[in-house]
């Protein structure tokens, strides 16, 4: 195998997994050595399109000396029994979202990924678009003067069918929540990579038109670090489903996406670089997202790996860490206590 590329194997066979194959095809410092899964017939199909090799054990699979790197395309309950024994192995790890379902599951990711010396990143790739980094930038730079609002919706939907072609999606020990932890995690991780820490939040959830465990709607109401305000509305009942939208307001600007794209740019004081933000961007945007669980633009899955990989050659830190992926878990867990007990919930400071 190449020295200056990666070697890869992918952890599950379903969906997701085949965006990881594909990817792995494309990037020049990366390559797929090869696949598990303990269903045969599905290992050997993702192998036998991509050219790989395939296993049906897992011990067999960490044994195999090409494997430097893992991704995890499981069940979010599986992600930890998958990881630790990964790092534990000394592959580095790409985790799908969320990094675990709990808390105490993400610290268990992080600490064995730690011990082991090995790197690991959990998936937002919404973090590598264009449009987000150019936002991010602007809050850098101070161009938002005083944040006031910062707020998500996520009015999806998600058929009956959805739930139940799975036995773990929309429950609570594989799921770990519903539209919140599972469809609206990106547009978490957004609020907080963009916007900082929470402070404490007040939600309300229910479970309003599919027959699962866990809830289809949920509106919180958040107060962050910062002293500014949001509202977080996440849905997978909003017929026929709609692009997720999150916007930032300051004192001095607000800027708005729909999915990916920026909608809304707009600066008490402007900049020339600003022309340029709509024409750098597609002008359509995208509802797939909204009403198909894989309408998934495969770009930002591709920045991120390509950052795993060269940050592995380079012995240096992912641009995205464990400690990071912590954060939109941490949130998202205690919307849920929030709703659970009625009460609001504080978050404790470092």
């Amino acid at each position: 195998m190449d020295n200056q590329k990666v070697g890869y194997g992918i952890i599950g066979a379903g969906a997701i997994a085949g965006i990881h194959a594909k990817v792995l095809n494309m990037l020049d410092n990366s390559c797929l050595v090869a696949v598990y899964d303990k269903i045969p017939a599905a290992a050997e199909r993702l192998a036998k399109e991509y050219n790989c090799r395939a296993y049906t054990k897992f011990e067999d699979f960490l044994a195999d000396s090409q494997i430097q790197a893992v991704t995890i395309a499981t069940p979010s309950g599986l992600h930890g029994a998958m990881a630790i024994p990964a790092a534990k192995a000394g592959k580095h790890v790409f985790c799908e979202k969320p990094l675990d379902i709990t808390l105490e599951k993400a610290d268990a990711i992080i600490k064995a990924c730690d011990d082991n010396g090995v790197l690991l990143s959990p998936v937002f790739q919404s973090r590598f678009t264009r449009a987000v980094c150019m936002v991010k930038d602007a809050m850098r730079r101070g161009r938002f003067g005083r944040m006031v609002l910062a707020s998500a919706q996520v009015r999806w939907f998600r058929s009956a069918d959805y739930y139940s072609a799975s036995d773990w999606r929309g429950t609570w020990h594989m799921d770990g929540g519903g539209a919140l932890m599972n469809q609206s995690i990106h547009a978490i991780d957004m609020l907080l990579y963009i916007n900082g820490a929470p402070e404490e939040v007040f939600a309300f959830a229910g479970t309003l038109s599919h027959s699962i465990e866990v809830e289809d709607n949920l509106c919180a109401a958040i107060k962050y670090r910062n002293g500014s305000f949001g509202t977080i509305e996440v849905s997978t009942s909003c017929a026929p489903g709609f692009p997720r939208r999150i916007e930032f307001s300051g004192s001095e600007g607000t800027v708005a996406f729909e999915e990916d794209k920026i909608t809304r740019w707009e600066f008490v004081k402007k900049l020339p670089e600003d022309e340029n933000v709509f024409t750098e961007q597609s002008r359509e945007i995208d509802a797939a997202g909204g009403r198909t669980p894989m309408g998934i633009d495969i770009t930002g899955h591709r920045l991120q790996l390509q950052d795993l990989s060269d940050a592995i050659l380079n012995h240096r830190e992912p641009k995205l860490n464990g400690r990071e992926g912590r954060r939109a878990v941490e949130l998202i867990c205690g919307i849920y206590e929030s709703a659970r007990t009625g009460k609001p919930y504080f978050f404790e400071r470092p």
